[in-house]
């Protein structure tokens, strides 16, 4: 079994377990810092419970820290529903490793991984206004290249692409 939870990315002067906007993400334990103030929370789903508690809003972070904040919610390695927002261009979702995502969807209800996500192309042009906000210029051509890849066979954790994601936005280096 893989991994289940979120990576929480946000920048700012305190730790981002002690802002209002995640107070019910009890038990998130730093992963990393980089340049800036930016820092990456890890908030693991409990094994016995439904999922994980109460994160909190990617909404309420980036108004808190007035910068933009990214969840990425990695499903058993095998994808990331990635949600992201910023104070001027406002919040998007999408996902890596689409193909594992649609498996994870299930056909029941006759909807699509488009019907829920960004599609790689509008989501990377989504990503650059976000990191621009962050004070970086990414071109979207060069975020595009990670939405559209699938992990590799070898080594099937959908958590490395997140963070090549978060390389890319130039925010937090690999």
């Amino acid at each position: 079994m893989g991994y289940w939870g979120y990576y929480v990315v946000g920048k700012s002067e305190r730790p981002l377990a002690e802002l209002d906007a995640l107070a019910g993400a009890e038990g998130m334990s730093l992963l990393s810092t980089a340049d800036d103030g930016w820092q990456v929370w890890e908030y693991p789903d409990h094994p016995n419970a439904a999922g994980p508690g109460d994160i909190g809003s990617m909404n309420a972070l980036a108004r808190e820290t007035g910068a933009p904040a990214l969840f990425g919610y990695v499903m058993d390695s095998d994808c990331v529903v990635v949600e992201a927002s910023a104070p001027e261009s406002g919040g998007w979702t999408t996902c890596l490793a689409r193909a594992a995502m649609a498996g994870h969807l299930g056909t029941e209800d006759g909807l699509t991984v488009e019907d829920y996500f960004l599609e790689p192309h509008d989501a990377a042009e989504r990503a650059a206004a976000w990191a621009a906000e962050a004070g970086r210029d990414v071109p979207p051509e060069r975020v595009l290249e990670v939405l559209a890849t699938e992990p590799d066979p070898a080594a099937p954790l959908a958590e490395n692409l997140l963070f090549r994601l978060l390389d890319r936005l130039g925010v937090v280096p690999l």
